[in-house]
């Protein structure tokens, strides 16, 4: 009906599959085979799993019997690492052993694009267009967005996040580019869900026969439907929280008992890469739970700015520096619990490394760590184009250009 892929079945795991897992890798062996199992050789799917997870995921306490499980050692500073680079590497394979290629396309509030572009970058049959909405990125974001990479072309649209996945949508559903080979890298892609359930295991692996509270700082909804898989195939997770700043549709949604809804128009934040007003995996969301489990399993909170940049301070000020996304989090944590009176263990997702962010923590009277693979990326060349938000603009682009893989 032009909505999204979900599972027709969702395969059960023993708690040994990951509780006895003595590294991330090899938690994703054993969680991501039951998805794949009929789809590729054992040696294969291990080789690509090892390759595309080769960074630490560390779980800081951060007091109070509070965790934030830090998503951001990858190549590119965010949790995107994990699906892009996974999914990356299982459709090229995929794609040499059909003698097929395959365009990327792509809209993303920040991390997305630059986890994708470089994931993606130099792989023999897959080529990628990104759209980012121009201004409304850091200065970092960008960088690493536009820089050159083999077979990447960014595209600066004059417009909101939602704009450029607008884009993406139509493009998918236009007849006259039907003859193109495209696919996507959105977490509209579940290929970009599965990689990223395997952290929940991982968290909840390393607090010992808890059922923790797992808080999700949340734009689009796909990481957070990453964590409901999970739970769904076994892992025991006592609450999820959905933490999202002014772009509150999901954290009102759930907070009503009328089943009628509407989507918000985009708010710009200090947190920008969760600035989504109408987040794509809700209606997944919706599907694979049910109305009424969906509320009971995700307690929703929204956090303004000035919150967001108090709460940076203070747990600055304690020793913990995080970024805007994850600082939401945390913040939504204290909320939850004022509320609830849930003592639980909680664990926040920490989605970004606040060198990400220097903008954001300088405003704050904070200053952010010096990390020279981000500093690199000022040297180096860019690529990008600008475009207005058009989805007849981005046929044309699509229609009369492709792009050079061996650049």
């Amino acid at each position: 009906d032009g909505g999204l892929y979900v599972p027709d079945s969702i395969p059960k795991l023993e708690a040994s599959a990951w509780q006895d897992a003595e590294s991330f890798a090899d938690l994703a062996k054993q969680v991501l085979w039951a998805w794949l199992a009929d789809d590729l050789e054992r040696d294969a799917f291990e080789a690509i799993v090892a390759d595309a997870l080769n960074f630490p995921v560390p779980l800081v306490p951060v007091g109070d019997d509070v965790y934030v499980l830090e998503l951001f050692h990858g190549p590119t500073l965010s949790f995107k690492d994990f699906g892009a680079r996974t999914m990356a590497r299982l459709m090229n394979t995929f794609l040499r052993r059909a003698g097929r290629t395959l365009t990327i396309l792509v809209a993303t509030s920040g991390d997305t694009g630059s986890a994708v572009a470089d994931g993606f970058a130099g792989l023999d049959n897959i080529n990628v267009v990104l759209l980012y909405p121009k201004g409304k990125v850091s200065d970092v974001q960008e960088r690493q967005l536009i820089v050159r990479r083999p077979g990447v072309q960014a595209l600066a649209i004059g417009g909101s996040f939602d704009d450029c996945q607008s884009m993406v949508k139509a493009a998918f559903v236009d007849d006259e580019l039907a003859h193109l080979p495209l696919s996507s890298a959105n977490s509209i892609n579940i290929g970009r869900l599965l990689p990223q359930s395997l952290y929940y295991f991982w968290a909840v692996g390393q607090l010992a026969q808890t059922e923790p509270v797992i808080c999700v700082p949340s734009g689009n909804l796909g990481n957070l439907t990453g964590g409901v898989l999970a739970s769904l195939m076994g892992l025991p997770i006592g609450q999820f929280l959905a933490a999202h700043n002014a772009n509150d549709f999901f954290p009102a949604f759930l907070q009503t008992l009328t089943k009628a809804y509407a989507f918000k128009p985009t708010v710009a934040t200090v947190s920008n890469a969760m600035d989504v007003g109408a987040p794509s995996n809700f209606e997944r969301l919706e599907h694979i739970l049910g109305e009424s489990n969906l509320r009971e399993r995700i307690w929703g909170v929204s956090v303004n700015d000035e919150t967001t940049k108090t709460t940076l301070q203070t747990y600055a000020e304690a020793g913990y520096l995080s970024c805007p996304h994850t600082a939401v989090g945390l913040n939504a944590v204290q909320t939850y619990r004022m509320q609830t009176r849930d003592t639980r263990p909680a664990v926040v997702l920490a989605t970004a490394h606040p060198a990400k962010f220097p903008d954001v923590l300088h405003e704050v009277g904070l200053n952010p760590p010096q990390v020279d693979a981000l500093n690199a990326l000022f040297e180096r060349p860019t690529n990008v184009l600008s475009m207005t938000a058009s989805s007849a603009a981005l046929k044309d682009f699509l229609l009369g250009n492709t792009v050079d893989v061996s650049s």
